[in-house]
């Protein structure tokens, strides 16, 4: 091993981490295996998920070797020794946290995926992966299960017979994803149901996105509430305007403007 990774990774040195992108890709490439071997050792010590300094020693030195990996096009060399530590993951908890973050392996399995997954359309690297990419889908975390989806469709696309051995996993969280929608929609349609009169009361017409998108269309008074039935009106009224006339409002809706 390299012995900057040596020291960094053996003392978990965190001051000198960020030493290793100092280093020639060419210089570390083939200390990258072994690297990956130690980091996977650190990953499952049992106070690793607590311990925010090994943590923080082992994104920096993933970064750098998935870096070295991609620059040197040595994948396939240390493909094995990647897929062994991102397979570890799948030994502890992966679900996010109350606050919606990432639980420290959960991290780790998300840094090496897209490393390891973009490479769809190399059979034997994709050999490897798929038998260990399969397992993620039915772990808890959408996120990774949503762009794993996404790099297994295209593994698909490259050679459909590596996934033909789990057809059932990947089938089991389809359904499970659309299980969820489906209570969504539902829950949401009870909810329509109930509250008829509330939603139709509501005044959007003092919305500044509403009143920037209609113009001056639509008399827009301050005491008559312009409520939701009318509003859908004048909506598809204005969606009939080219594009052009929009400027930067496209698509119509855009939850996210703090005008709304």
């Amino acid at each position: 091993m390299h012995h900057l990774f040596g020291l960094v990774l053996g003392q978990k040195d965190l001051s000198r981490a960020g030493d290793l992108f100092s280093l020639d890709d060419a210089e570390i490439e083939g200390s990258l295996s072994e690297a990956l071997e130690q980091i996977k050792i650190i990953s499952s010590s049992p106070d690793y998920q607590t311990n925010d300094n090994d943590q923080a020693v082992v994104e920096i030195c993933i970064t750098r070797i998935t870096t070295a990996i991609r620059e040197t096009a040595s994948i396939e060399k240390h493909g094995k020794a990647l897929v062994a530590l991102w397979e570890s993951c799948l030994e502890h908890n992966l679900k996010p946290s109350g606050k919606d973050e990432d639980t420290p392996h959960a991290k780790i399995a998300s840094d090496i995926m897209s490393c390891i997954l973009q490479n769809y359309n190399r059979p034997p690297i994709m050999a490897l992966a798929v038998p260990v990419a399969v397992k993620f889908l039915q772990r808890g975390n959408k996120e990774l299960c949503r762009n794993m989806s996404s790099y297994l469709s295209l593994a698909a696309i490259t050679k459909a017979d590596l996934l033909a051995d789990h057809t059932d996993a990947i089938v089991k969280s389809v359904l499970q994803a659309w299980c969820e929608i489906y209570l969504q929609i539902k829950m949401a349609s009870e909810c329509l149901n109930s509250s008829v009169e509330s939603i139709c009361a509501v005044d959007v017409s003092q919305s500044p996105l509403f009143r920037e998108v209609v113009g001056g269309g639509v008399q827009v008074s301050r005491t008559t509430p312009l409520d939701s039935y009318q509003a859908s009106r004048e909506l598809k009224r204005v969606s009939r305007r080219p594009q052009s006339q929009y400027g930067w409002f496209w698509p119509l809706t855009n939850p996210g403007d703090p005008r709304v």
